[in-house]
Parts: structure tokens; C-alpha cells; sequence
């Protein structure tokens, strides 16, 4: 099947997808559902290309294998914790539904469809590599791999600290900074990033894999400038106050290993 029948099949299923989580979220009045399925699409588009992509069998089953992982990982731990709280809008959602008025639920619908077209847009590293039909690994797919074990590894435990601090009623209203958390405000985005480096890494073993670097590109920017680390302090700001803004003078923004003197 061709690559472009490819992309289709995938825009189709998560367009779909995002439909039904739409209705769901427009049920609950609770926007922040939308991230759970953002990152489930990955899994999805995982298992679309693994069964019609035309690459060599190895190799796709090692890049999907670890979209699949990486996708159904992010997807459950933020599942668990948005299923917490469903009465409760997340605040970053709660603020965009107050900008939207009066008829946010309509604007959210083309939202949630944007998340989707969004996931095959970065899905490009995984539809290059799975097109390969070079019948042996590189050094740079192993490279991949490698960094790609670093990044899973990294946002794996940056979570499961945050998961502990506040699971602490003692930790109620404070700003976690254990572990990982000591050294960056953002290590889960930082560790997430490292992992589409990777793919762009994987990717360039294979024809035009050059193109791939859109992905971390794309992904960096909007962790930098949008949707991640702007609206995450915003929101903490609000919450937190001068607790927050004393955390923000001591750590990075983003990179978990640089720590700030005071």
C-alpha cells in the first residue's frame, strides 16, 4: 500500500478518535480529555503502520513497537490522572473555555480534530522509517533506539516522583521538587522531547529520513512557546503564587541536569 493511503488510513482513525472523545468531553465538561487520546493516537498509528507499510519487517516492528509503548505509557499515566478529578476541569482547559465563550464546546470540536491532524503530522519520522525496505539495521537505528530507552527511562521516573509527591497530603499546595524535579521545572517534557529526537535519529538511516527533524522541531517549539511550559507555569503561578516563582529562580526551565544558584 502506498505511503499516501497510508497517511489517509491514520488521518481517518484519529479524526474518528477524536470525534468520540469530543462527545465525551462535551458530555463531562472536561476539555482536558483530549490529552489521553492525543497520545493513544500514537499507538493507533503504530499498529496501522505496522500492518500496511511496505518497510522491512524488523524495523518496523522495533519503530512501532516503541510508538506503541512510548504512546500507551503517556496515554494511561495521564488517564489515571485526569480520571481523578473528571468534575474537575483542568485549569489550562478551564481558561481556555472562559477565552472561548459563549460556545466554547463548538471551538473545542475543531480543536480536538487539530490534535488529531497533529499526531499524523508528527507521525512523518514513523511513516519514512516504516517505507524502508532496507533489509538491515543501521548504526543509527541502533543509536535510536538507545536514546530512545533514555527518554522513556527519564519520563518514566520524572512522572512516577510527581505521582509520589502528591499522593503526600502533607505536599498539598506545595511545588514538587524531589528528584528530577530538583534540577528542572519540566523534566517529563524534556525526557518526552529526547524521545522524538530519537525518532528523527532512527529515521535518518532511511531515504529522505532528513525530513523527519520536523517532529522534534515542531515538538520542541510548542513544549517551549505554546502549549507546554507557558501554559504550565501560568497555571502554577495562579495556583501556587510566590511558592512558584521562588521554584522558578533556582531551576531550569527545561534541561533536568542545570541547576540555578540562589
Amino acid at each position: 500500500m502506498s505511503i499516501f493511503s497510508i497517511v489517509l488510513i491514520c488521518l481517518f482513525a484519529c479524526c474518528l478518535i477524536m470525534v468520540f472523545v469530543w462527545l465525551w468531553a462535551y458530555k463531562i465538561k472536561n476539555a482536558g480529555v483530549v490529552d489521553i487520546f492525543w497520545s493513544y493516537n500514537f499507538p493507533v498509528i503504530a499498529l496501522i503502520l505496522f500492518f500496511l507499510a511496505n518497510g522491512f519487517e524488523t524495523r518496523k516492528l522495533l519503530i512501532c513497537s516503541m510508538v506503541f509503548i512510548a504512546g500507551l505509557r503517556l496515554g494511561t499515566y495521564l488517564l489515571i490522572r485526569v480520571t481523578k478529578h473528571l468534575d474537575d476541569e483542568e485549569g489550562r482547559y478551564k481558561k481556555i473555555r472562559e477565552e472561548w465563550a459563549p460556545k466554547p464546546d463548538r471551538k473545542f470540536f475543531w480543536f480536538f480534530q487539530m490534535q488529531a491532524a497533529s499526531n499524523v503530522f508528527l507521525a512523518i519520522p514513523f511513516f519514512i522509517i516504516t517505507a524502508n525496505t532496507n533489509p538491515e539495521l543501521s548504526a543509527l537505528e541502533y543509536a535510536g533506539t538507545a536514546l530512545w530507552i533514555i527518554g522513556l527511562l527519564g519520563e518514566s521516573i520524572a512522572d512516577n516522583q510527581m505521582k509520589i509527591f502528591k499522593k503526600d497530603p502533607a505536599n498539598k499546595g506545595k511545588v514538587c521538587n524531589i528528584g528530577l524535579w530538583n534540577y528542572s521545572r519540566h523534566p517529563n517534557y524534556f525526557f518526552e522531547w529526547l524521545m522524538w529526537l530519537a525518532y528523527f535519529i532512527f529515521a535518518l538511516a532511511s531515504p529522505y529520513g532528513y525530513l523527519a527533524v520536523i517532529s522534534p522541531l515542531v515538538i520542541l517549539y510548542l513544549l517551549l512557546k505554546v502549549t507546554g511550559i507557558p501554559l504550565t507555569e501560568e497555571q502554577s503561578i495562579r495556583t501556587r503564587g510566590d511558592l512558584y516563582r521562588q521554584y522558578q529562580k533556582t531551576t531550569s526551565a527545561f534541561v533536568p541536569w542545570f541547576k540555578k544558584s540562589n
